[in-house]
């Protein structure tokens, strides 16, 4: 059961299912893969593996209160006021750099009523808006993204603010912000038109009342984009969840008017906006298996709406506002990293982890910027999971997934993901010898993340620690309860992996 506010932490509780010790015993029956033979079935972006950073973070603002803060309780208020970060500090621009290439996504509900300012600051945002983005904090993102090897991905103001006298959206703010990007030497790579049409939160409403207007105002900013800026790829409709307005939102807007389809996937709620999230459930087949069935959803509005068109998932994390009290814990790293391997299966191209470096679901602490467990097992997948995507060619096995891409720079290899969410270990079969990289939760499990037995813990000047493997001999490998291990096979001599 989810910790109440006051509680006895989570860690050490409900999470001991997950964080057991990697002992090897006797595992159970023992599976066969043949990494040579395994074949293709499809590829992924370069900046498959990507991130969020809210608007909300460049202007400063009142977002999701983390449960690290005193006495914690979303009863009387959900939000705390953050100061806007810090986009030249060393470690974040290291740590977000290792992840590159990457799209950043500078957006969230958030952003749907902030007003971009023409001069370097501004006191007050203009009427109709509820918070101001400068010159100098945009300039700051703009350079922020080519330091750490990313492409901007945002979305643009939809308030009261943004209406003509008949309540039409107008494209005047969306030009202030491409041009005054593209004036500065960067790039706006994508948009969603808006965030979470869907979704109102606070002062910051849908783009209009009825689908009839949202259609108006979306081809509208369609027009303005092809017209204006040709080359920024228009994404949508960037809905939550299975929901009909998905549909209706895309049929409205006209024949093929998207150039990606776009959607955000929570499993859950967090305990701040009422959610009772129980990580055992959470952790569960069935409630994993919901990102195959809201990948599905969206991938039928694409065969209908937008054939052939890519598909991305422009946010996803733990738990819808700011995650539950263990997204920042290694178990979510079995979420995260089942997450990209269904997805990659699955077709999608490109998935944005939100966030970055704020409140709990952030791959890192928004304070100190210290990497969390989930930081880690996105390190591993950038380095040796491919763009090829391979099927496994094991049937699908209660509480142990295995998903394959060609290994990352290495022709004919073969990088293998073996999750085990079992309390008993399991064995796999190889044809050759690997290397071996295995993740699982220190001790106490509030400890750093161990990586072959060693902690993940930054150096100095904020070096990465060596991502070292460990040798694997051919035959029954055996994989221990409660843990991520990636295998790499560089002499698979895998013909799909060219």
């Amino acid at each position: 059961m989810l910790a109440k506010p006051g509680a006895k932490p989570l860690l050490g509780m409900a999470l001991a299912l997950l964080m057991a010790s990697p002992c090897f015993g006797e595992a159970s029956d023992e599976l066969s893969l043949a990494p040579a033979r395994m074949i293709r079935i499809g590829s992924v972006d370069e900046r498959f593996q990507s991130y969020n950073i809210e608007m909300v973070e460049l202007t400063g603002g009142r977002f999701w209160k983390p449960y690290s803060s005193e006495r914690f309780d979303p009863r009387p208020d959900r939000f705390e006021y953050r100061h806007p970060i810090d986009l030249g500090n060393p470690r974040l621009r290291k740590l977000a750099a290792a992840l590159a290439p990457a799209y950043m996504r500078v957006s969230g509900s958030w952003a749907n009523a902030t007003y971009f300012a023409d001069s370097s600051k501004a006191a007050a945002p203009a009427a109709g808006f509820d918070r101001v983005l400068s010159r100098q904090r945009w300039h700051d993102l703009v350079q922020f993204a080519e330091a750490a090897g990313a492409e901007i991905v945002t979305s643009f103001g939809v308030s009261p603010g943004t209406r003509d006298v008949d309540g039409t959206w107008s494209p005047d703010q969306a030009r202030r912000l491409l041009a005054y990007t593209q004036s500065i030497g960067g790039r706006v790579a994508a948009a969603e038109f808006m965030n979470e049409p869907n979704v109102a939160l606070g002062k910051a409403p849908p783009a209009s009342d009825d689908v009839a207007s949202y259609a108006r105002d979306f081809r509208v900013f369609r027009a303005f984009v092809k017209a204006s800026f040709p080359n920024l790829l228009i994404l949508g409709p960037g809905t939550a969840g299975e929901t009909p307005s998905a549909s209706e939102l895309l049929a409205a807007s006209g024949p093929d008017a998207v150039d990606v389809i776009s959607y955000h996937y929570y499993e859950a709620l967090s305990e701040r906006c009422g959610g009772a999230n129980e990580p055992e459930q959470a952790l569960s087949e069935a409630r994993l298996k919901q990102t195959d069935q809201t990948l599905a959803f969206y991938r039928s509005l694409r065969d209908r709406f937008a054939q052939g068109k890519p598909i991305w998932v422009t946010e996803t994390a733990q738990a819808a506002c700011g995650g539950d009290r263990w997204a920042a814990t290694f178990p979510d790293t079995f979420r995260y990293l089942d997450q990209l391997g269904r997805l990659a299966a699955g077709g999608v191209q490109v998935v944005m982890h939100n966030t970055l470096a704020a409140s709990d679901y952030g791959m890192l602490d928004e304070t100190t910027f210290q990497p969390r467990p989930d930081f880690w097992g996105a390190l591993l997948w950038r380095r040796l999971m491919g763009r090829i995507v391979l099927d496994a060619g094991m049937p699908a096995q209660p509480k142990l997934h295995v998903y394959a891409h060609c290994q990352r720079g290495t022709r004919g290899g073969v990088s293998l993901l073996i999750i085990n969410l079992d309390r008993a270990p399991h064995a796999l079969s190889l044809p050759s010898a690997s290397e071996r990289y295995t993740l699982h939760a220190g001790s106490p499990p509030d400890q750093p993340v161990l990586l072959n037995g060693m902690p993940l813990i930054l150096g100095p000047e904020n070096n990465l620690p060596t991502i070292k493997a460990e040798p694997a001999g051919a035959g029954a490998l055996t994989f221990a309860p409660s843990t991520i291990t990636f295998l790499t096979m560089p002499e698979a001599a895998n013909p799909a992996c060219k």
